[in-house]
């Protein structure tokens, strides 16, 4: 896409099948999104720079920057072109190869990694090497999946001569454990995901989830993510004195005039008329 709204949000959420070779670029405004990273990701920046928000949580990153991101986390970003707009590279590594790799090479998870943000990777010749041999690939109008699955495992070999310490979330196949409730929601109520999302991320059914939630918090999953969203936003608009316009898609809601109608119900007046 060569030019995004600077208000568009992105959503995109289910794990891939196969590995796959992305081209992102544009130019334009500012692009801000939000997606579910169902899939372990490398990424290269090439002109540019970008913002992330994973839990409540910011990372940025520049021109020149490899970064790892691990599977299934909620994430948020903001992407700022750059003088040649805004242009990256990024490979998503399935878990099917990654078993595939388990098999032939033995590789296997040990310790449960301590670390769950962005892995920003420094420079190395290889990895500058085997970003420069996509190229003919990423322009061509397919890419042949038997190409796309070599340089998939060609990465995964690189990373972990690199850095060894990647086997351990690589090959790490659980999904989300049973998580404190109260933790992960204070950090990820404004991620606008569907309260399936949230009960697979904090280890639990959506029976479970349901039933624990409303223990602690003696309100269903929805309505208390509308009041905590509808209470922040009172804060920004009252005490820091921020537009309407400016919070509504930062706090989760969908559209502009959801939110006004949603903050009227609960504090009686608009959110235009509690600016002082």
């Amino acid at each position: 896409m060569e030019c995004e709204p600077k208000h568009t949000v992105a959503r995109s959420g289910k794990a891939i099948s196969s590995p796959m070779l992305v081209l992102n670029t544009y130019r334009g405004e500012n692009f801000a999104g939000e997606a579910f990273v169902a899939d372990h990701i490398f990424s290269y920046i090439i002109s540019g720079k970008q913002d992330i928000w994973l839990g409540n949580k910011m990372y940025t990153f520049k021109e020149g920057d490899f970064r790892f991101f691990r599977r299934n986390q909620l994430s948020r970003y903001i992407k700022s072109p750059g003088s040649d707009g805004f242009k990256s590279v990024a490979i998503h590594i399935d878990q099917s190869t990654l078993k595939e790799m388990s098999t032939i090479y033995g590789f296997s998870a040990g310790q449960a990694p301590l670390h769950n943000g962005p892995l920003l990777l420094p420079s190395d010749p290889l990895l500058v090497a085997y970003v420069s041999s996509l190229w003919p690939y990423l322009e061509q109008a397919g890419q042949d999946s038997r190409i796309v699955a070599l340089k998939t495992r060609e990465l995964v070999l690189l990373l972990l001569n690199k850095w060894p310490e990647l086997q351990d979330i690589l090959f790490d196949f659980s999904e989300p454990g049973k998580i404190d409730l109260e933790a992960f929601m204070n950090a990820h109520y404004r991620y606008n995901v569907d309260i399936e999302r949230f009960a697979f991320l904090t280890g639990r059914s959506l029976s479970g989830f349901k039933r624990d939630f409303e223990k602690r918090y003696k309100l269903s999953p929805g309505r208390w993510l509308v009041q905590r969203r509808l209470q922040e936003a009172h804060f920004l608009i009252e005490v820091q004195g921020r537009r309407s316009a400016e919070v509504y898609l930062d706090l989760g809601f969908e559209n502009l005039s959801h939110f006004s109608y949603a903050y009227k119900k609960e504090f009686g007046y608009a959110p235009t008329k509690g600016l002082h």
